[in-house]
């Protein structure tokens, strides 16, 4: 891994309202910690910083900072960034030594087409996007590329099956699942259930023939006054 210079200077203090201040002019606040010495206040410009981030591959920068009073090499920790503007608030620095090793997030970079997913209809599933490593500040790889071509629906990609490079241990656990190829979704339509037959409504029978049997009666007690 290169080593990009980059053009610091110290920071009288630190807090919030010196950092804005120096946001204000231009500069990009931050710290650089390590060696077991004090955190020491620093600023870089923020153009400079910018244009360095946009040629580094992958997640890990070292750099040559220069200040006042000898320069620092040092790896890019932490970029703080504003959850509304997203433009660069803070930076943590830790300083290393060339000849010592670090401990690093490394991303991981899927290459290939699963057979389970050409010809199985299976989805890839991304578990784990980056591992954890150890190795020298300059043998830090950009990222790890793992081949995924071979997997069928029901197969995985373990941190163990990586190729690292010389040098670089793995310190992921080694049956962390990275990728897996599963079985395609199987949407079944909603059983829709015949509607019940609409009961028939009750045959009213009124009681007419009672009705007319008592108006006969009234009709044949008439006729025997009518006789008297």
């Amino acid at each position: 891994m290169a080593i990009v210079p980059l053009q610091g200077q110290r920071r009288d203090r630190a807090g919030k309202g010196p950092a804005r201040s120096t946001r204000r002019a231009g500069h990009i606040p931050g710290v650089v910690y390590g060696h077991g010495q004090p955190a020491l206040p620093v600023a870089v410009n923020a153009k400079d910083l910018i244009s360095a981030l946009r040629h580094v591959e992958g997640g890990n920068m070292i750099v040559s900072l220069k200040l006042d009073g000898g320069d620092k090499t040092a790896l890019v920790r932490e970029v703080q960034l504003d959850p509304i503007s997203h433009e660069i608030i803070h930076l943590d620095f830790q300083e290393v030594s060339l000849t010592e090793k670090v401990r690093v997030q490394v991303s991981v970079h899927l290459t290939g087409l699963p057979t389970g997913v050409k010809d199985d209809g299976g989805i890839l599933e991304t578990i784990a996007r980056t591992v954890e490593v150890e190795c020298l500040a300059t043998s830090i790889p950009t990222s790890l590329d793992a081949d995924v071509t071979a997997l069928g629906v029901g197969d995985s990609l373990h941190a163990s099956d990586l190729g690292l490079p010389e040098g670089v241990v793995l310190l992921t656990e080694a049956d962390q699942t990275i990728a897996t190829v599963v079985p395609p979704t199987v949407y079944e339509a909603p059983v829709v259930a015949e509607a019940a037959p609409t009961a028939a409504e009750p045959e009213v029978i009124t009681a007419k023939g009672k009705e007319e049997e008592e108006g006969e009666g009234d009709e044949k007690e008439k006729e025997k006054k009518e006789k008297k």
